[in-house]
């Protein structure tokens, strides 16, 4: 089939990249001049293990194209997949200029028969909003079908998570446009659920609001183990063993990030409010996250003096396996740290360039973990690299000036810790 994707960003490059590997003909058109020719050189906008190489393996075989027109992309497919970017804005309503644009442009150079599938995330309605644009801009009357295909990636795992994914979601109202749509994914030994227009933009909102509800519940449960001098991850682990519950998502921490979980639960409690419902729950959810980092911090506060001392923090990207630092728990640790006039020193795998962008001179940046906890008074674990399980403790140890070591992710074994001669603080436990 004859694919293009509008957007270069995590998902719509993901996305492209993995339907050529499969044998389609995609185009991946971005505004963006300057993206598309390091992408035509082979050099990636952002880092996911295994992309570049698929990526660049496609371009080179003829089947994954990259183009700054539009109209190239419209005329030249069948198909064409909607991935830009529906940040929110302050108040947590999504904006859609983008889709709204996107649209007016598939209407402006239509020359025949298109599925139009939104890959963004996007609130109930934006399908209908999307058909209702094009209608609207359309030079000649071709027919077209809008339908809603979500997707559910994990940065880190996008490409495993693309090619051999849990389910698939296509929502229509075209029994025609959702058979060509599931073609796309046949070869695939998963799950293909159909579902309306409207039930399929909702189930992607719906599906990391929950799972951001585990992390929120498995937090409040560890601020209570720390009151009781229990162990979450003894408690977690007796919760996960239930089929109904299962042991995912369920590890406390420092709070959620990323480009995904903070702004699906905002709009979905945006949506809810323009509806007229009040959802009280995932209100919680979003409170309790917030509040993470400043209740890490004050721990850390009432255990050591921040001042003048050297902080070494070890983990930056919102999570592992990314360099993605969207609502990244350690850019708001960071903040608080710096105001207690401590001195910081960062280290992440991968994340050092994004980082020294938003963090420019107001940090010490390490070449490596070694270099990274010398001569520091206090460590802090943000971010769980494998990398960082992995690591000499003995040496760490034996590097530092202090002994404080404060891990916001629960990847040593707290008594381990203790025999090494660490004041070590976990969550939880």
């Amino acid at each position: 089939m004859k694919i293009s994707v509008i957007g270069t960003g995590y998902v719509g490059l993901v996305t492209g990249v993995v339907f050529a590997q499969l044998g389609h003909k995609v185009i991946c058109m971005d505004k963006d001049r300057g993206k598309i020719e390091n992408l035509k050189k082979g050099i990636m906008p952002i880092y996911e293990p295994g992309l570049k190489d698929m990526a660049v393996k496609n371009h080179d075989e003829g089947r994954l194209f990259y183009s700054i027109d539009i109209k190239e992309a419209v005329q030249k497919s069948d198909l064409i997949m909607i991935a830009v970017d529906t940040m929110p804005k302050e108040n947590w309503q999504t904006d859609l200029g983008s889709v709204k644009s996107v649209a007016k442009d598939i209407a402006k150079y239509m020359n025949g028969y298109k599925i139009v599938v939104n890959k963004s995330t996007v609130p109930v309605g934006t399908g209908n909003l999307v058909d209702k644009i094009i209608k609207m801009n359309q030079k000649k009357k071709f027919k077209f079908d809008v339908v809603s295909n979500p997707e559910f990636l994990r940065e880190g795992q996008a490409i495993n998570d693309t090619l051999r994914p849990d389910r698939v979601i296509i929502g229509s109202d075209n029994p025609s446009a959702t058979i060509k749509v599931v073609q796309l994914y046949q070869d695939m030994n998963t799950v293909i659920k159909i579902t309306k227009l409207k039930s399929a933009e909702l189930i992607k909102y719906a599906s990391n609001s929950f799972l951001a509800t585990k992390i929120s519940f498995i937090n409040s449960i560890a601020d209570i183990a720390e009151m009781t001098g229990s162990d979450v991850d003894e408690i977690a682990e007796g919760i996960g063993l239930d089929r109904r519950i299962g042991r995912e998502f369920l590890n406390a921490g420092i709070g959620y990030g990323g480009s995904c979980f903070p702004k699906d639960v905002g709009s979905l409690i945006y949506t809810a409010k323009e509806l007229g419902y009040d959802f009280t729950i995932l209100k919680e959810v979003k409170r309790l996250n917030e509040d993470r980092i400043n209740r890490f911090f004050s721990r850390i506060k009432k255990s050591t003096n921040l001042k003048n001392k050297t902080v070494s923090i070890l983990g930056l990207s919102f999570k592992p396996n990314t360099d993605d630092l969207r609502e990244a728990p350690a850019l708001k640790l960071i903040k608080l740290i710096l105001g207690e006039k401590a001195k910081i020193r960062v280290y992440d795998p991968v994340a050092m360039e994004n980082a020294k962008k938003i963090l420019k001179n107001t940090v010490e940046y390490s070449e490596d973990m070694n270099h990274c906890v010398n001569k520091s008074d206090i460590v802090i674990l943000v971010t769980e690299w494998d990398e960082f399980k992995n690591a000499d403790l003995k040496s760490i140890k034996s590097l530092m000036k202090g002994s404080y070591f404060f891990d916001g992710r629960n990847i040593y074994e707290p008594t381990i810790m203790k025999n090494l001669g660490f004041k070590y603080f976990s969550v939880g436990r």
